[in-house]
């Protein structure tokens, strides 16, 4: 790379040499040669110690002596205006000051006619534009393209056409192990292919794709630029367009482009201008890609939970010891990028007042909660163990759970259970049971006891009648939650699980295939997948055992209802005279006893500011009268 001053010093030369080679054209316009223009041009050369722009530009784009003096023709009447008058002179009118194919023809030696061919780079290239105006071919305008103008004068930029479409990569600042990996096999690809294929990096790190790329190519020399798939044009003209532009900087710059594909998926655009663009180019997607050209394939997932580990302790530097053990939580928790964890640990690291594991707990979250806020409902998480009424059977099972997820990296990585493959290592639950006996409420005990995000999806709103929609939709909320800190409720399973029976139809096979792709995607889940059913017997028996948890919430007995009960007012509500083992014999779930207690407090709190039995007694027939189900008169024996 040159240094700063070498840099200057060649464009001064540079642009020494290109008002040397105007003086020779004026001569030549003029008819009047003499040996001082020739010696100047002969001197010019001589003091570039690196080759000129304008020789760089006929090597790259295979220019012949004719293309090159017509081009620097073009750009002579741009930069001197002498030079632009003596056009007009030769053309015997003063006002033409441009060139034409026929100026270029007669003053030039060895004159081409095929080097204004669209086939040809001048045109092919759009080096400069032909600008007919009523004249003939050989009479119209040419112009040269600004581009150009400004790489032969020695400033060599971006296209400003591009800068809005494409977003230069630097060098990343951390990879994963396994990614420095990937890099050095493309980079040895570059090295030795002189015609390099597409290469096509797949998995579900964008990030690190980028990083993989950036960091094989920039051993190169090349600048690394990524274009968004989705930023591509559509339009066929547009499109070549941008084909053709790119084709030259990647000559000019020199560069390399990666294409980054949407999550939803190649768009037509992109695979047009995979397939056409030459150079280095680069595919990076979700999912692998054919290609109807020469590509290698490499794939580039986010990294495991030890490498996040010890990319977590690099990015924090002397932090990560006082965080009392978190980065084994936050590494098998959350699945980040290392571009991700750079940047968050970094902003951590500078911090001024100590780090709290909470606040770096809190900074994953945020960083994976975005993606699903518009496909699934965002429950907050506010309940703990005391407001969970169950047996302690049931109690013992979600506990378990929750140990489980707490400590899968010891399991999993320590003690190499995830050597034998990271399919089955999900943590998955199935909640039965009827509408209100707690199933979401334990479902947000869980998050609120492991500090993650709740989603709730609701399975009767994602399955569709269409073949393949259901399987989209489930994958669209299973991408948007794979970067962790996320408990994923699917509520109301009902809708896509059935009694499986022999495949009669269509309709049975494929109603299978939706359920089998659900289960599969919560057994690769690297957080808690967590599934509801009002209905358990309409499950099959094939489908549960694949899940690791099943908790049946019973409906609550009487002492059950009496804990409810007396944990259901917040200590900051007035009560008077309420007996919670009355109140306990009307036999209804926590849910109803909850719906109760928040009416009952309106009630009260238009009428007398105290909630009385006489409130409950109200409330709970406006409940009775909702469900349609009669209070009978033991369960409101001795209320009032």
């Amino acid at each position: 790379m040159k240094s700063a001053a070498g840099e200057n010093a060649w464009i001064e030369a540079n642009q020494a040499l290109m008002v040397a080679e105007f003086a020779a054209m004026k001569e030549l316009l003029s008819g009047k040669p003499t040996a001082g223009a020739k010696s100047a041009l002969k001197q010019a050369r001589t003091a570039m110690r690196a080759p000129a722009a304008i020789d760089l530009l006929c090597e790259m784009f295979g220019l012949t002596a004719f293309e090159r003096q017509t081009l620097l023709l073009c750009a002579g009447v741009e930069m001197d205006s002498t030079l632009a008058s003596l056009c007009g002179e030769a053309q015997g009118h003063a006002q033409r000051q441009y060139v034409t194919f026929g100026l270029a023809m007669g003053i030039f030696a060895d004159p081409q006619w095929g080097a204004l061919m669209p086939t040809r780079p001048l045109r092919r290239l759009r080096l400069i534009e032909v600008t007919p105006a009523g004249q003939g071919f050989t009479s119209a305008p040419l112009r040269i393209d600004e581009r150009i103008l400004h790489y032969l004068a020695g400033l060599n930029a971006l296209d400003t056409r591009l800068e809005a479409l494409l977003s230069r990569r630097a060098a990343p600042n951390a990879m994963a192990e396994q990614h420095e990996v990937v890099a050095a096999q493309i980079n040895k690809t570059l090295e030795s292919s002189p015609a390099a294929p597409v290469i096509h990096v797949c998995g579900n790190d964008p990030n690190g794709q980028e990083d993989t790329a950036a960091a094989a190519v920039l051993q190169t020399g090349r600048q690394f630029w990524v274009l968004r798939s989705a930023d591509l044009p559509a339009g066929e003209a547009e499109l070549e367009q941008f084909i053709v532009l790119w084709q030259r900087e990647a000559l000019l710059l020199p560069a390399a482009l990666l294409i980054q594909c949407e999550p939803a998926g190649f768009t037509a655009a992109a695979r047009r201008a995979t397939e056409r663009l030459p150079g280095m180019v680069f595919v990076a997607s979700a999912e692998p890609q054919r290609f109807d050209r020469a590509y290698l394939r490499f794939e580039v997932d986010k990294p495991p939970p030890v490498e996040q580990k010890r990319l977590w302790k690099q990015a924090l530097g002397p932090v990560a010891g006082k965080l009392n053990g978190m980065l084994d939580d936050l590494s098998e928790q959350f699945k980040l990028s290392a571009r991700m964890i750079s940047s968050t640990g970094s902003l951590m690291r500078v911090r001024k007042h100590p780090v709290a594991p909470e606040e770096l707990w809190n900074a994953c979250r945020s960083l994976a909660r975005p993606k699903l806020e518009n496909l699934a409902q965002r429950i907050v998480p506010m309940a703990g163990w005391d407001d969970l009424v169950l047996p302690d059977t049931q109690q013992l099972v979600l506990h378990q759970l929750a140990a489980q997820v707490r400590h899968r990296m010891t399991v999993y990585e320590t003690w190499g259970f995830s050597g034998k493959g990271r399919r089955g290592l999900g943590v998955s639950a199935l909640f039965t049971g009827e509408s209100g006996t707690g199933k979401t409420l334990a479902a947000e005990v869980l998050a609120h006891e492991l500090r993650l995000d709740l989603y709730r999806i609701d399975l009767s709103s994602v399955v569709s009648k269409y073949i393949g929609e259901t399987e989209k939709n489930l994958k669209q909320v299973f991408d948007a939650a794979e970067e962790g800190g996320v408990l994923l409720l699917f509520d109301e399973a009902d809708a896509l699980f059935g009694k499986r029976s022999d495949v009669k139809d269509s309709h049975d096979r494929y109603a299978n295939i939706e359920v089998g792709y659900l289960l599969q995607r919560m057994e690769a889940y690297a957080g808690l997948a967590i599934l509801t059913t009002n209905l358990k017997a309409s499950l099959d028996k094939a489908f549960q055992r694949r899940l690791r948890f099943t908790v049946n919430f019973p409906f609550p007995n009487a002492n059950q209802r009496e804990a409810m009960w007396n944990r259901v007012f917040p200590e900051d509500t007035p009560t008077k005279g309420l007996d919670a083992k009355k109140l306990a014999q009307l036999n209804v779930t926590g849910g109803n006893i909850r719906n109760i207690a928040l009416n009952a407090a309106f009630l009260a709190a238009a009428s007398t500011r105290t909630v009385t039995m006489e409130h409950l007694m109200k409330a709970a027939r406006l409940e009775a009268d909702k469900t349609d189900r009669p209070l009978s008169d033991a369960e409101i024996r001795g209320w009032l």
